[in-house]
């Protein structure tokens, strides 16, 4: 099992390909705050639901300058046929491996069959850091079902923005 990231820690930074060309980074120094949506693969129809929902409020991530990405195990064609089944128009990641996952603290499942992927997956995930590459944000699932409420994870960013501390990091 994958150790959890802290809330207020450095998110590790990885480099996936991109969807459509060149590469995704996660975590590290940037202009803006980044909110990274890890999605469990083209398999799920659930992931295919909250992602349609996440880039239906991109313009409210970027009022609040946060680049929004998604990421997931699956290979190039499955995250194409993905993006394209969705209409995301976000950088989208792909390939993430399982070591990456691991680093990332994520839940990792097996597929039950080969009719509902070949590989091992991410379960879900959000990660939102600051311009500084700080963990503010950390909601990691082991399951489908457990989807943070994108009004909430807004106004959560609007209140990062403002100065409201990084919870969660009494010891």
């Amino acid at each position: 099992m994958s150790e959890k990231l802290p809330a207020g820690s450095d998110l590790p930074e990885v480099r996936l390909p991109a969807v459509g060309g060149g590469e995704t980074v996660l975590g590290g120094k940037r202009e803006g705050w980044q909110a990274i949506f890890v999605y469990r693969g083209l398999h799920c129809p659930i992931c295919k639901a909250y992602l349609g929902k996440v880039e239906a409020k991109l313009a409210e991530f970027a009022e609040l300058g946060a680049e929004v990405v998604a990421v997931s195990g699956d290979p190039k064609e499955k995250a194409e046929a993905f993006a394209k089944e969705v209409g995301l128009t976000m950088p989208v990641g792909y390939d993430l491996s399982v070591a990456q996952m691991r680093e990332l603290g994520l839940y990792i499942s097996s597929p039950r069959s080969d009719a509902e992927t070949d590989r091992p997956f991410p379960e879900p995930a959000l990660f939102v850091t600051t311009p500084e590459g700080k963990l503010q944000i950390v909601e990691i699932a082991n399951a489908p079902f457990v989807r943070p409420e994108l009004d909430w994870v807004v106004r959560g960013l609007k209140l990062g923005k403002d100065g409201y501390p990084i919870r969660g990091t009494m010891e």
